[in-house]
């Protein structure tokens, strides 16, 4: 489809817009992401996107990594250990750091994501490869039938003038379903803008059509994006209420999505409503990378007791109770790795110096993707989630969305690979993803669908884009895709019957007076050769607008086996292929022949 370079160029775009804030003898100067040399060093605050791959030398911060990797949590990033690496392209969300540049120049994540878009190939459907080569065979053999019609005549001393012998091709040749396959492309796209799906060929809607494996990324795709809260579990005598209020009013500053999420979690379960966070007694302590942390003091103000509410890591809520005196109950412990044992993640809630309870933070399934994806099952479409979380979390993902298969801690090498092996052995794969990170795969799949609310290199490289960012949606591109292929079978079997019922029309009309022995087969007994020339090429004319509506609108698309389309096509379009042309042409040779044409 000849996108690499566009969608490479939206990649490029991304790096060349970044801007660094190098630091040069002690001074900040700003410069393009591309100039960074290796050795530079930039700082980074939040906010700020890292504009290229390297290892923190200074600083702890919070990164968001989403876009690249796929996992949807926050990373520390920190100088020195495991965890100072970091990636360009991603962004950090709180506090300072100081990268230094440690890839040279064109051979960073961004460039190697570049590359792999650039190198990416869709392959024909087989549907395609097949119908190509069926018109193709069919016109070489008709356009044999003209030319040979010459010297056959000169042989039987029959003219056959060269503006009949073009006619006669024209008639042949599979101009039906030729003058048809843009109208049905036309609607398979139409019918996809009406479901809030942008395409960017009929091809990619046809192909939807033959998927039968389909990759899923999970982060925005799967689930919502974003770790929700789902349920407050309290620490040994403790009420639940007292644990889901001190956590509302820890995260009523807090305008990250699972803070906010807390705050609706505590007024849905329990009626709490969120309390005025100006309120002047209140002084909000912000997250910071090295507290792992956040909350709300609140002083001694008439006789109220003063209450100091954390939540935050379990280790930093731990460290925070023991220098207070107090202790992190066994409980809690076992809460803590329970939830991370199922792939979610626990923030621990503490007043003072109790530890009240956890808050289960967890990746939220989409509503009703399980029965989607359980209808999939049923048309014969495996499912396999990608994912850069933990085999752990991406298991618990897994069966609770009812997915077929996973791939976790995913790179896009990885992606690339899996969509390779796949077609290489066959199949048609189909892919939905949003971050940079997926672009790759999406324009290496045979159906690349970006969610709208995914990265620009992700919505360039795909040939589809779901303005509702609903992967499930894919089901409905699927059916358009099948009914196009339905639609397209039924056409070409029509147009093959009608131009073999033209074939025996019009070659005993042209032959009968030199060859009196295959008058019998004038069976239609049109009125001379130049009106059954004629009335065949009026007749083509008219039959493509007449089918023009039936291909925009399409042949209705019923989940039943190939044999019974089988059936179905050569019943009613087969059938009707032939004897239509014979009635039509015999009707308009009438009629040119009373109004003396010919």
């Amino acid at each position: 489809e000849g996108r690499g370079k566009a969608q490479a160029d939206s990649l490029r775009k991304a790096r060349k817009d970044t801007i660094a804030r190098r630091l040069k003898d002690g001074r900040e100067e700003k410069v393009p992401a591309p100039e960074l040399q290796k050795g530079d060093t930039v700082v980074c605050e939040a906010g700020d996107v890292i504009p290229a791959d390297g290892e923190v030398i200074e600083g702890i911060a919070t990164v968001d990594e989403a876009a690249i990797t796929g996992e949807s949590a926050p990373v520390i990033r920190e100088s020195g250990g495991d965890r100072s690496a970091v990636t360009g392209g991603t962004r950090v969300i709180s506090d300072r750091i100081v990268v230094r540049v440690t890839m040279e120049k064109g051979h960073g994540f961004l460039d190697r994501m570049i590359a792999m878009v650039e190198g990416a190939k869709r392959q024909k459907t087989p549907n395609e490869i097949a119908l190509t080569i069926l018109l193709s065979a069919l016109t070489v053999i008709f356009l044999l039938v003209c030319v040979t019609l010459k010297p056959f005549g000169i042989y039987s001393n029959t003219v056959f003038s060269v503006p009949v012998l073009i006619a006669l091709l024209v008639c042949l040749i599979p101009t039906t379903i030729g003058g048809l396959l843009s109208a049905i492309g036309i609607s398979g796209i139409d019918r996809l803008i009406r479901r809030n799906v942008m395409a960017t060929s009929g091809r990619a809607v046809e192909a939807a059509g033959d998927v039968d494996v389909l990759l899923l990324d999970k982060t925005g795709t799967i689930t919502l994006g974003n770790r929700m809260a789902s349920d407050f579990i309290p620490a040994p005598g403790i009420a639940v209420e007292r644990l889901a209020d001190a956590a509302q009013l820890a995260s009523l500053a807090d305008e990250t999505p699972e803070g906010r999420s807390i705050v609706v979690l505590a007024k849905e379960k329990f009626g709490l409503r969120g309390r005025e966070v100006a309120a002047p007694h209140a002084q909000f302590v912000p997250f910071t990378a090295q507290t792992r942390m956040s909350g709300v003091d609140f002083p001694v103000i008439d006789g109220q007791p003063h209450r100091a509410i954390r939540k935050g890591a379990a280790e930093s809520i731990r460290i925070y109770v023991d220098k207070l005196g107090g202790s992190f109950p066994q409980a809690v412990t076992q809460s803590v790795e329970n939830i991370s044992r199922s792939g979610g993640t626990p923030l621990v809630v503490a007043e003072n110096r109790d530890v009240l309870g956890v808050v289960q933070l967890k990746d939220v399934v989409k509503g009703g993707i399980k029965e989607r994806f359980a209808h999939l099952r049923k048309m014969g479409i495996k499912t396999i989630m990608i994912t850069g979380d933990n085999p752990l979390t991406a298991a618990a993902i897994a069966a609770e969305s009812g997915v077929d298969d996973f791939m976790a801690q995913a790179t896009p090498e990885a992606k690339l690979k899996r969509i390779r092996d796949e077609q290489a052995a066959g199949h048609l794969v189909a892919m939905t993803g949003d971050g940079t990170n997926d672009a790759p795969a999406l324009a290496q799949a045979d159906v690349g669908v970006a969610m709208n609310t995914g990265t620009q290199a992700a919505r360039e490289a795909g040939n589809m884009v779901d303005l509702d960012s609903n992967p499930t949606k894919l089901i409905d591109i699927v059916e358009i895709g099948k009914q196009m292929l339905i639609t397209r079978g039924s056409l070409t079997t029509f147009s093959i019957a009608n131009d073999v019922a033209k074939y025996f029309a019009i070659i005993p009309a042209m032959l009968m007076a030199t060859f009196p022995a295959i008058a019998p087969l004038n069976i239609m007994r049109l009125h001379s050769p130049t009106s059954a020339i004629l009335s065949a090429v009026i007749f083509n004319a008219l039959i493509i607008i007449a089918l023009i509506p039936l291909a925009l609108r399409g042949v209705a698309y019923k989940p039943i086996g190939a044999l019974a389309i089988l059936q179905r096509n050569l019943l009613i379009y087969g059938l009707g292929g032939v004897l239509i042309p014979f009635v039509g042409i015999k009707i308009i040779d009438v009629i040119i022949t009373a109004l003396k044409l010919v």
